[in-house]
């Protein structure tokens, strides 16, 4: 399993899938997991932990992802600026 970076808020994610998750039979294989890639009209896709895919709008944009912020370990909101 491999990491990155929620590219909302910049909270560590783990990324499931590949050889790594082959022999964990449903447990850490990501299948609860950390994030998901949302993929815009415009072209733009963006890698969100699950705290952050909770703040956005029903029809989110990529405007709304540059406002994302990490409130705490399980909190993300939408900044006003």
């Amino acid at each position: 399993m491999g990491t990155d970076s929620c590219d909302g808020c910049g909270r560590p994610i783990s990324v499931a899938g590949g050889i790594a998750n082959i022999w964990t039979f449903g447990e850490d294989d990501g299948s609860d997991g950390t994030a998901m890639t949302l993929e815009f009209e415009d072209g733009s896709s963006h890698l969100l932990c699950y705290p952050c895919l909770g703040a956005l709008p029903d029809e989110p944009t990529a405007k709304d992802i540059e406002k994302l912020e990490r409130v705490d370990e399980e909190t993300s909101t939408l900044s006003l600026r």
